[in-house]
């Protein structure tokens, strides 16, 4: 049996699944990790025993242990922040219902992490990469490879291209949008995000356009569907995720960009331009969907960040 199966057979664990679910509107990726990070330190402590266990019983001596193994391991600070957010977390909701007296992780800190810049893409380079496909179509004309479907991946590829800059959506969101999701009269789209949030993006007069071209493509490639996906595969199914990172290191490379860059760098493009461009950093924050502002103001760091690189080179005694 899988260790995070075996440990809802605790209705403790069980209990608080419910509660990520129904109160904190937690997805099943969310509540997954969660279960992950309790079922290792269940067996930190407890070893082979079997659930249910005895909360109560625990101390912040055992947390601080529990955490000290990644750390001596030399996993990253983002892994054994994430332990330490998920059991403080747990043992909150513990606490609540009264099963424990003390949270052991509660007065724990997480281990300092580096803030890394997020890679970002000039407004030229952007500008090249949406691009790319329709250069890639030449091509297939002149070597006689343009197929039906050849035509609509071209096409496709350019409207996912498009709206994961124009939204600024996480590729996760971009690949379960559906054709119901959009408003092209209104010029937006719904994204659902993370925890089930969703929001309204607005959309540019190239992405609209973009959307236009390839659902008016896929309606005589693809059987008609109640509400079909935005992006399909050559199946007719909806384009993964892992399928967007593919199409998108072929734009960069077609592009002559740097392939290390992730449909991800979309996202951080598009909040670094905006902010460049004097949006509000409160609108910026809605439109990507993140519940803190300290999320968003990374962005400001990369912009100042980019004067300072024009500062060096253009001024006199820099």
């Amino acid at each position: 049996m899988n260790p995070t199966d075996a440990l809802l057979c605790d209705p403790v664990v069980a209990g608080f699944v419910r509660y990520l679910e129904a109160e904190r509107n937690a997805s099943y990726h969310t509540t997954d990790a969660y279960l992950q990070d309790i079922a290792q330190f269940a067996a930190f402590i407890w070893e082979t025993a079997k659930p249910p266990y005895a909360w109560q019983d625990t101390d912040r001596f055992q947390a601080r242990r529990f955490l000290m193994l990644f750390q001596k391991a030399e996993a990253a600070p983002a892994t054994t922040a994430r332990k330490l957010a998920s059991l403080r977390s747990f043992f909150r909701y513990l606490e609540r219902e009264n099963r424990v007296t003390t949270n052991p992780f509660g007065g724990l800190r997480a281990p300092k992490q580096p803030r890394n810049l997020p890679d970002v893409l000039s407004v030229a380079e952007i500008d090249r990469l949406l691009k790319a496909p329709a250069k890639r179509s030449d091509r297939n004309r002149q070597r006689g490879k343009s197929t039906s479907f050849l035509q609509y991946a071209i096409l496709r590829d350019t409207a996912v291209l498009e709206v994961l800059y124009s939204t600024g959506a996480r590729v996760g969101e971009a690949a379960g949008m559906t054709k119901q999701d959009l408003d092209l009269l209104g010029g937006v789209i719904l994204v659902r995000g993370k925890g089930k949030k969703e929001r309204m993006c607005p959309l540019g007069r190239p992405a609209i356009k973009a959307l236009r071209e390839t659902m008016q493509y896929a309606q005589t490639l693809f059987p008609s569907q109640r509400n079909p996906p935005l992006f399909r595969n050559k199946h007719g199914g909806p384009l993964t995720a892992r399928s967007m990172e593919r199409l998108m290191k072929k734009a960069l490379l077609d592009a002559g960009i740097s392939t290390s860059y992730s449909p991800h760098a979309l996202r951080h493009s598009f909040a670094t331009h905006m902010l460049d461009a004097g949006a509000d950093m409160r609108c910026v924050q809605e439109l990507l969907g993140h519940a803190s502002l300290s999320t968003t103001q990374i962005y400001t760091h990369v912009s100042v960040e980019r004067l300072r690189q024009v500062y060096a080179q253009a001024h006199p005694r820099a």
